[in-house]
């Protein structure tokens, strides 16, 4: 099977681009920015280009950069993926609400 025959037999999904992204981990604070709440919005337009809005915890966070080019690195390595645009914003601002619940017990937060 060629790696084009490959491509199309992946359905690409919120879900997978999601579980890809776990594996970016803030060095930080030591969570995926999945459970930290940084993914906002994500899209999979008809072309196979992932958009994805994100934060960060503040806005002078050091590892800003850092943390685009990771998000978008993960969503590169899927199969069938044609591009990844990530967009940053702070509107709105993060707050530790938007800590996945499994997350805040895990930090003793609930």
């Amino acid at each position: 099977m060629s790696e084009e025959e490959k491509v199309k037999d992946v359905k690409l999904s919120k879900e997978v681009i999601l579980e890809k992204l776990k594996e970016v981990v803030d060095p930080e604070i030591g969570i995926d920015v999945v459970n930290l709440g940084l993914i906002y919005e994500l899209d999979i337009r008809p072309d196979n280009t992932v958009y994805v809005k994100m934060t960060m915890t503040t806005p002078g966070c050091p590892l800003t950069m850092w943390l685009l080019k990771a998000v978008e690195e993960k969503i590169l390595e899927i199969p069938g993926v044609k591009d990844a645009e990530i967009e940053l914003t702070f509107d709105p601002p993060w707050t530790p609400e938007r800590i996945s619940e499994e997350y805040k017990k895990k930090l003793g937060l609930l």
